[in-house]
């Protein structure tokens, strides 16, 4: 009897896969956030990113025994689930909040970055981290927390390209441009 060793598939497995993900044909859009809150804390979320952020209430529902509730600002979309049994510890310090692994926090740009910090402070919403320049992206960006505890980055410019079809974006780059000329400093323009 002569043992007869059979080629193992795994590698041939693996680069099939590899080979595949470069071809994926899968193209993606960004459309929400969920958020889990308990349902005693709904309402007031609503009210917090309503006040604080200009969002308004653009569906609400029923299903699967939790109350869903989408809520938008331009193109900026997130979805409240009424359904969390707990809530999270508050952070105070966006630099000192990265453990444990998760979703640390969620961007969205604004056209005038001082003067969006400027209006939340007016608003009593405070800072948890920045103003900050990125050099490396070309961006200046600082932190605030939503009356639950989430992160929210806010971004100036954004990274979208330019002729990114939301109107949202119009004014971003002009924005920035601006803020080069004004303050006569660098700006990275995101490439289209």
């Amino acid at each position: 009897m002569v043992p007869v060793f059979l080629p193992s598939l795994r590698h041939w497995f693996q680069a099939r896969r590899a080979a595949s993900i470069g071809r994926m044909s899968i193209s993606f859009a960004h459309d929400h956030v969920g958020i889990s809150v308990t349902p005693e804390d709904l309402e007031a979320t609503i009210e917090w990113y309503s006040s604080s952020l200009g969002f308004t209430v653009d569906q609400r529902f029923d299903s699967h025994g939790t109350t869903f509730v989408y809520i938008v600002s331009g193109d900026v979309k997130i979805e409240l689930l009424a359904g969390a049994a707990n809530r999270q510890a508050p952070t105070d310090d966006v630099l000192k909040s990265m453990d444990p692994s998760r979703l640390h926090h969620f961007c969205v740009a604004v056209q005038d970055l001082d003067a969006a910090v400027a209006e939340l402070r007016d608003l009593d919403v405070e800072l948890i981290g920045g103003p900050m320049e990125v050099a490396q992206i070309g961006q200046r960006i600082a932190f605030v927390a939503d009356n639950l505890g989430n992160i929210i980055e806010l971004a100036e410019p954004g990274t979208w390209p330019a002729d990114r079809s939301s109107s949202a974006n119009s004014g971003w780059n002009q924005a920035a441009a601006a803020r080069v000329r004004r303050t006569g400093a660098g700006v990275a323009t995101p490439a289209a």
